[in-house]
């Protein structure tokens, strides 16, 4: 049986200035803005090629304090590509960083442990990490 993570929610203080972040600065697809009166309000935001969406609101997602998110990962085929496209967008990255060994022979040198580390304008933190093949899924 397959399990597949959907959705996280990112607890934000600014709807507006999250969803901005995410859209224009990130890229992420606005899969939906639905209000439901003052109190409710849910966006859906996807990162491209991703099959898990994250959502910023209020009212009918979980209250967490802005910011207390940490360790949220994206994965792309190219590190430095990546991180030239959050520069050029205006995002606070860091450079790319190395974090220990490939366990095996990699087609890249960056391959599982390049990384660059940014937060969005609340605090939640996020990395990027490369990961340009994957090894095969075991069948147990």
């Amino acid at each position: 049986m397959n399990w597949t993570l959907e959705v996280v929610i990112v607890p934000v203080s600014d709807i507006d200035r999250a969803k901005r972040f995410y859209a224009e600065r990130l890229g992420f697809v606005v899969d939906h803005d639905t209000v439901v009166g003052d109190d409710i309000r849910v966006v859906q935001l996807t990162p491209p090629g991703s099959g898990c969406s994250i959502v910023i609101g209020k009212g009918a997602v979980p209250e967490m304090p802005p910011g207390s998110l940490k360790g949220l990962q994206l994965v792309v085929p190219d590190i430095e590509q990546a991180h030239a496209e959050l520069v050029a967008r205006g995002v606070e990255v860091t450079d790319v960083q190395v974090l220990g060994q490939n366990p095996a022979e990699a087609p890249h040198p960056l391959d599982n442990v390049g990384f660059v580390f940014f937060s969005d304008p609340d605090g939640n933190g996020w990395a990027v990490q490369q990961i340009s093949s994957r090894a095969r899924e075991s069948s147990s």
